[in-house]
């Protein structure tokens, strides 16, 4: 039983994964069914993708919001700064008291069962879906953890799927190729429920076709039967034009920079169509032009004074994505890169990315046991600027010190090293 909030994470965060999920799934669908399937009495939206999900999530809760559904449930992953971040309720974190009552509400029908402890995030998710059915949520947009076909979170039966993007990562756990972690990815399509996609892959699209295919699942395709196209970039907004075979919006306005965030909008844009067109909500353009204007997702191209950026690419399409954003909004300045990481990254890839266009970078690294050490990632850049410090916070702090004025700092790599450098920064140079 615990009774603070402090010794309950610890003791989540310490948890590995349970020998009894050894049969996928098993695990979160018994302790579901203990507490009578919860996540069956709320309508739900599934997403899952390489990159991009917390993205479109944001932007679709937006707009959501926007279109005055009351009650908008969130589960995502990582938190950044607190656990509480996960699980939310129209932009309110769960309580410290509310989730303490979830935790040892499972931890008590775990010790009833065989008292083995599932993973960190199959109690996470199963202490969302109780949350949200005893608020009642209008609809919980669900985000995976990995993957989507053995995702703890793929007990539900969502009224629609979303799948971003699909790129080579967590290739010992979904597979080595595009269509080995496509069909994992699409294991959250379901029978004659629609599926929306801006993956672009050729042979992870086919896959995801076959899929939704097989199950009667009609499936919206980005650049096929939706497109949304840049218009102009402005100095704080991006704007596009959306459109689908019947539907146009003209210069909507994005908060978000960065090509791969209209796509992301467009995922938003198009689900929300989607969920107006069967009669869930009331989906206007107006709202969807408010919520775009405002949406924003913390640690994405996150600007702070003095031209510093900070970025969670933490495989190579979101370096990619990172580095056509910096192009778009800079394209006249220096880049200087710090990166950390952990170690199950394509972080070679990555690296030479960066080093096509920095006019420096080091490297340093995280408190992490799977953190991949300075020296090692410094190791596989080429770059003639290459240097490496195994303590980050020196590293920023000298960098924000030694910054020329016209150079970018970009701090980029692992969500968990982007969350110690925001809350670092935070209480010195936000605006």
């Amino acid at each position: 039983m615990f009774t603070n909030i402090e010794q309950c994470v610890e003791f989540l965060t310490s948890l590995k994964k349970g020998s009894s999920t050894s049969i996928p799934l098993e695990v979160v669908n018994s302790l579901l069914q203990e507490f009578g399937n919860p996540q069956h009495t709320f309508k739900t939206i599934h997403l899952a993708g390489s990159n991009g999900k917390g993205s479109t999530l944001n932007a679709l809760k937006e707009i959501l919001k926007y279109s005055q559904v009351e009650k908008v449930g969130c589960f995502v992953s990582p938190h950044l700064e607190r656990i509480n971040e996960r699980i939310t309720i129209s932009d309110k974190q769960i309580t410290d008291e509310q989730f303490l009552l979830y935790v040892n509400k499972v931890f008590a029908a775990i010790d009833e069962k065989d008292g083995v402890y599932p993973s960190f995030f199959e109690i996470m998710t199963i202490v969302a879906f109780l949350y949200f059915a005893d608020e009642k949520v209008d609809v919980a947009l669900i985000e995976t953890g990995i993957g989507g076909k053995l995702d703890s979170t793929n007990v539900i039966d969502p009224i629609i799927s979303i799948i971003t993007t699909i790129s080579l990562e967590h290739t010992a756990i979904l597979g080595d190729t595009y269509d080995k972690i496509a069909y994992q990815k699409g294991g959250i399509i379901k029978e004659n429920r629609p599926v929306v996609t801006t993956v672009e892959n050729r042979d992870a699209l086919e896959v995801l076709r076959k899929i939704a295919d097989e199950k009667h699942a009609p499936i919206a395709i980005f650049n096929e039967d939706f497109t949304a196209t840049k218009v102009a970039q402005k100095e704080h907004m991006q704007v596009f034009n959306y459109s689908t075979r019947d539907y146009v919006i003209k210069d909507v306005e994005l908060l978000m920079a960065g090509p791969h965030q209209i796509n992301n909008a467009s995922l938003a844009i198009t689900t929300a169509l989607l969920l107006k067109d069967a009669g869930y909500f009331d989906i206007t353009e107006e709202a969807i032009r408010k919520a775009l204007k405002e949406a924003k997702w913390a640690g994405r191209f996150e600007e702070y004074d003095h031209l510093i950026v900070i970025d969670g690419a933490h495989n190579p399409e979101g370096t990619e994505a990172l580095i056509a954003t910096l192009k778009a909004k800079y394209p006249t300045s220096e880049y200087d890169f710090i990166y950390a990481a952990l170690q199950d990254k394509d972080h070679l890839k990555s690296i030479k990315m960066m080093a096509e266009v920095a006019s420096s970078m080091t490297f340093t690294q995280i408190t992490m046991p799977n953190a991949a050490s300075a020296e090692e990632l410094a190791a596989l850049s080429q770059h003639h600027h290459t240097y490496y410090d195994t303590e980050w916070e020196r590293v920023v702090k000298r960098a924000i010190e030694k910054k020329e004025d016209e150079h970018v700092l970009v701090i980029t790599g692992s969500l968990y090293f982007i969350s110690e450098v925001r809350a670092f920064l935070s209480n010195k140079v936000k605006q």
